[in-house]
């Protein structure tokens, strides 16, 4: 892995473990948006699909500000790893060899 990128994934992973705790718990704009106009329980519901990490807090962890930071890291983690998977396929199918007629200049 270049150095680079693990410099990145480094700083990335010390904001999610350090400043994550610190994220504001009022809702977000659409949220609050929903809130104001009286329409946010028309949102809940049966859920599609259930969230791994519910509300940013990594489940079994008393802590709520350690559960955050332990959610942050593992999101930011989960999120490198695909991105950096896809970043290789990428990558990988673009300097494949191309056949070359060595008769044509």
């Amino acid at each position: 892995m270049d150095k680079k990128i693990l410099a990145f994934l480094l700083v990335a992973l010390a904001v999610a473990i350090f400043l994550s705790p610190f994220a504001s718990s009022n809702p977000d704009g659409l949220e609050r948006v929903a809130e104001d106009k009286g329409f946010l329980e028309r949102g809940e519901g049966k859920e599609v699909i259930t969230a791994p990490i519910p509300d940013y807090l990594l489940p079994g962890v008393e802590n709520e500000r350690v559960a955050t930071a332990a959610a942050g890291f593992v999101g930011t983690l989960v999120t490198f790893g695909v991105m950096y998977g896809v970043g290789r396929l990428v990558a990988g199918s673009k300097a494949a060899p191309q056949r070359t007629d060595p008769s044509v200049r």
